[in-house]
């Protein structure tokens, strides 16, 4: 696994990944959450709606922010501490979401990492808000074993 020790960390860096978001993950989502509402889940309801369609839930996108967290900055180690978000537009089966993180404060004392974070549809803040985040450090790194 990749990733990065909080001392390898600098201001103003960025990652990001990309998925297209299925109907098939949408119903995932509703199963493993229990969030049934129909805006999501029921096609003929969700033409009733402003959406004209169903739509992800909000918090799969957010789901999005903590993949790019998890894996990739600061990645493996990552302690998830709290997050804001802003819900800005829907996100629609075949959308594809690009989540983005950017490191905009660095807390040497206690070892967290504030990142802005983004989701963006064809270019369109969907989601944006703030992370905080525990990062790994070198010292607390564990050697390989002989």
């Amino acid at each position: 696994m990749t990733g990065f020790f909080f001392e390898d960390l600098e201001l103003g860096q960025k990652a990001k990944l990309r998925r297209t978001v299925t109907a098939g993950d949408i119903d995932l989502f509703a199963s493993v959450t229990g969030d049934n509402n129909p805006v999501h889940l029921d096609e003929a309801y969700a033409a009733t709606t402003p959406f004209g369609t169903r739509v992800a839930h909000g918090m799969l996108s957010a789901g999005y922010i903590s993949a790019v967290l998890g894996t990739v900055l600061p990645g493996p180690g990552a302690i998830y501490l709290s997050q804001s978000l802003n819900f800005r537009r829907p996100v629609r089966p075949g959308d594809e979401v690009e989540s983005e993180v950017e490191i905009i404060t660095l807390d040497a004392i206690k070892g967290r990492v504030t990142l802005r974070t983004t989701c963006r549809v064809g270019g369109k803040l969907v989601v944006d808000g703030e992370a905080i985040v525990l990062a790994p450090r070198k010292m607390a790194a564990k050697p390989a074993s002989v």
